[in-house]
């Protein structure tokens, strides 16, 4: 931990994610974050579905994105957040029920780039998950304030 950032890392991206508005107004809440690994749930909406019940492919994007590159922001020391360069969503069944549940993990984590996976579950009334998507990601960690280099030396 820095003295000059005492959050953890769990916890400011924890609270990055939920700063946004596209989480807001998906209802987007964590279940689980950890270094590495983070759930989070979406309720089913009508706002984001393209017939009753059953979510349009971008809300569940959103959700296999933020679980993905939130457990990627987990590693980064402070000072340092990430952004989605590139991801390739599969949906493999209907996203029905009353939620998502989307588990972000990493998978191979570098100074300059992290690449990181999600599952995604549609969630019906008595919690039981059906896999829907699955998402391969890669997202670029930047720091927060320009680092001093040879173009910023005067």
């Amino acid at each position: 931990m820095n003295p000059a950032d005492p959050l953890p890392a769990t916890e400011r991206v924890r609270q990055a994610v939920l700063a946004m508005p596209v989480a807001r107004a998906l209802g987007l809440q964590f279940r689980r974050i950890e270094p590495g690994a983070v759930e989070v749930e979406v309720p089913v909406s009508e706002a984001f579905s393209f017939r009753p019940g059953q979510l349009q492919a971008t809300a569940i994007f959103a959700a296999a994105d933020f679980a993905a590159v939130s457990a990627a922001g987990t590693l980064l020391p402070a000072g340092f957040a990430n952004a989605t360069i590139d991801a390739t969503l599969k949906i493999v069944a209907p996203a029905r029920g009353t939620q998502l549940r989307a588990r972000g993990r990493v998978v191979d984590a570098g100074r300059l780039l992290t690449v990181c996976a999600a599952e995604v579950y549609a969630v019906d009334a008595e919690q039981r998950e059906t896999l829907c998507a699955t998402l391969l990601a890669t997202a670029r960690n930047v720091p927060l304030a320009p680092q001093a280099g040879p173009e910023t030396q005067g």
